[in-house]
């Protein structure tokens, strides 16, 4: 038996700074399955980039933490929010559905 409780967890992340997103529609790439996983990204009119994680897979934050950190530290985007929404996805499938948004945001900032 386990002592992680059963259900969603929920994990935020917050960077302060880094290159503006600029305006965008929202971007949605990946489906929530069985080991697959969603990622949204929203402009927003803050100087910093979110990212909350809904995960059925409980009591990896440290691993998450390290693949968000690793997203910022490669794109080093600011105002936006990335939802994730995931079902038990490898932090190399969750990389790359990150990198996925990114590439259908516009290349110019509006």
């Amino acid at each position: 038996m386990t002592d992680i409780p059963a259900g969603l967890e929920t994990l935020d992340f917050s960077y302060a700074g880094g290159r503006a997103a600029g305006r965008f529609s929202p971007v949605l790439v990946g489906v929530v399955g069985s080991g697959n996983l969603e990622v949204m990204l929203e402009s927003t009119p803050n100087d910093d980039c979110t990212v909350r994680v809904q995960t059925s897979a409980r009591g990896f934050g440290p691993i998450w933490q390290a693949v968000v950190d690793d997203f910022q530290a490669r794109h080093g985007l600011a105002g936006l929010r990335v939802s994730i929404n995931d079902m038990g996805a490898t932090p190399a499938v969750v990389s790359l559905r990150l990198d996925q948004a990114v590439a259908e945001l516009p290349k110019e900032p509006a």
